[in-house]
């Protein structure tokens, strides 16, 4: 995300109707919007892999899984996440929601910072929010905040699981860098194969 803001304050409606005819995504801080960059290959793989793990075993559930073009809603502003999970009913509008469980993001050099801190913070006081994940996409570790153990976060690395308690889900650290180029991946699938 670019923090460069625009230079004046919009309205939430006028940026909810800006958001459907804009070629670009924006994110809404503080009444300030905030053009969003592309994203790389990893980033990308990354967030498929997340978000189809999630979904395959969510399915038969009301859990409802979500990628990059959903934003969400916390507080006052709005935000793109990479991936979220939404169990329950949400409020009737179809391009953001209110409740998700899990939020995840793919660590970028122009979004970590922002991630890690001030977008984790706000999100941390969305009622409904049970994990917050961030997900390296130049190393195989995977951070994940958890509401049930005061926000603490704990690191997975390629090899372990994670268990998303929220979502009775459990994924492998290296299903979800499937495909992606990175050093870290790269040696473990050479000390798997030895």
């Amino acid at each position: 995300m670019n923090l460069n803001p625009a230079h004046k304050r919009i309205s939430e409606e006028d940026y909810l109707q800006g958001e459907l005819l804009a070629e670009i995504k924006h994110e809404y801080i503080n009444g300030e919007v905030h053009a969003m960059a592309g994203a790389s290959e990893n980033h990308n793989l990354l967030s498929v892999n997340m978000a189809s793990e999630l979904r395959n075993q969510l399915k038969g559930t009301p859990c409802r899984t979500f990628m990059a073009d959903m934003k969400v809603k916390v507080g006052l502003d709005f935000f793109y996440p990479d991936v979220m999970v939404v169990c329950q009913k949400d409020n009737e509008n179809e391009y953001y929601k209110n409740s998700p469980v899990i939020i995840v993001e793919i660590l970028s050099k122009s979004t970590r910072r922002f991630d890690q801190t001030d977008k984790r913070l706000r999100c941390q006081k969305i009622p409904s929010l049970e994990e917050y994940v961030l997900i390296e996409q130049d190393k195989g570790e995977i951070q994940v905040f958890s509401k049930n153990k005061q926000w603490q976060s704990f690191y997975y690395y390629l090899g372990d699981e994670i268990t998303f308690s929220s979502l009775g889900a459990t994924v492998l650290v290296e299903d979800i860098y499937y495909q992606v180029n990175n050093e870290d991946v790269l040696e473990f699938l050479r000390e798997k194969s030895a």
